[in-house]
């Protein structure tokens, strides 16, 4: 990437998203986090009382404002979490220097989500949180500690379901076919454009979780590998 190409980088990506949307999204979590914290308040306490990490903030931007993305889906969500918080609470008991033991908390903690399928960046931030934070955390006890990522973790999860549900043209969670939906390509089609890419993105009542150019280029790959699999198919050659 040369210079130009960095300063272009650093460009706002002016989204269709209409207003009212962004709106939606501050305010649920402004509710969801809300709502997070008074029933952390009022769980049945584990030796100390429950606290809200900050990573169920980075949580919330997701659910809430991106909730079809597969990194706000429900396994994902439970899954990053719990899993990078085993790969924090061990770096912190292993190894004895705070850098490192930070660095291969969230090193860890990706490598299990990528093998989990579970994929969830605040999940980063709580492995680092178990790090940053290991003095109080092993003062309290393992129990608290998984009391407590549990916690965040399913009740965020609960709250997204009620609170994205309530918003009109929602729907949470997705399943993997409504996240990438599978249509068969018959013929070549007309080619398709930005213009269109960012038409059809207006008429969408949501944030999209990727590029215009992104969503170009994989239209392309997959209907120049349909039109040479079908044309596979009947036995003729497409270079």
């Amino acid at each position: 990437m040369n210079f130009k190409d960095l300063i272009v980088a650093f460009k706002p990506d002016f989204d269709p998203v209409p207003l009212t949307e962004k709106f939606r999204a501050g305010l649920a979590a402004t509710v969801g986090i809300m709502l997070l914290g008074l029933a952390l308040r009022f769980l049945p306490q584990v030796n100390y009382p429950l606290i809200i990490f900050a990573s169920s903030a980075a949580s919330a931007v997701l659910l809430y404002a991106v909730p079809h993305s597969p990194m706000a889906q429900p396994w994902a969500l439970v899954g990053g979490h719990l899993l990078s918080g085993i790969a924090g609470w061990a770096c912190s008991l292993l190894i004895p220097d705070p850098v490192l033991a930070a660095a291969s908390a969230v090193g860890l903690a990706v490598l299990l989500m990528h093998l989990a399928h579970c994929l969830h960046p605040p999940g980063g931030a709580t492995a680092l949180t178990m790090v940053l934070m290991a003095d109080q955390f092993h003062q309290h006890g393992w129990d608290w500690v998984a009391s407590t990522v549990i916690a965040n973790a399913v009740l965020s999860l609960l709250l997204a379901i009620i609170i994205n549900n309530l918003i009109p043209g929602r729907r949470y969670p997705m399943s993997s076919t409504d996240i990438l939906p599978q249509r068969p390509v018959a013929r070549r089609s007309a080619d398709l454009g930005q213009e269109d890419i960012e038409w059809a993105l207006s008429q969408m009542d949501a944030v999209i979780d990727i590029s215009e150019q992104d969503l170009l280029d994989i239209y392309r790959l997959a209907s120049g590998n349909a039109i040479k699999r079908s044309a596979k198919q009947a036995g003729q050659t497409v270079k």
